[in-house]
């Protein structure tokens, strides 16, 4: 015999708990630190010759430095890559000669003796800017 149970809820707490569950509007960054001037358009892609260092400013906020530094793309992230600026490093992996819009990077976290990659973020384009002092 098949027995069903039906669980009756009133509406109130029904719609309290739909609304818990449903997403929340996403926030945008903070300004990053240093601000930063626009240059240049943005690209989508920056060969990995072009730059030789990164600056994590945030979990939202990455530099990446060409030359003796006086080349800077600022990538402003569509999401925020949670743990970024704790790990202060992250990786990636690429079949090209360049990075992209749209690669993803890991956060790169120290765990004992090694590192432990953390989850996957999403770049976005990268636009020339001029460090503010």
């Amino acid at each position: 015999m098949l027995r069903r149970h039906i669980a009756f809820v009133p509406f109130a707490p029904a719609v309290l708990l739909a609304s818990a569950c449903s997403q929340q509007e996403a926030k945008p960054p903070p300004p990053a630190s240093p601000a930063a001037q626009v240059i240049g358009a943005a690209q989508d892609c920056l060969p990995l010759a072009q730059f030789s260092n990164t600056r994590i400013r945030d979990d939202w906020t990455i530099d990446f430095i060409g030359g003796a530094g006086n080349r800077v793309w600022r990538v402003t992230l569509p999401n925020r890559c949670s743990g970024l600026k704790s790990a202060d490093s992250f990786t990636y992996a690429t079949s090209l000669s360049q990075l992209c819009r749209n690669d993803i990077i890991y956060p790169l976290n120290r765990v004992g003796n090694g590192f432990q990659r953390g989850g996957g973020c999403g770049l976005a384009p990268f636009t020339p800017v001029k460090l503010e002092q």
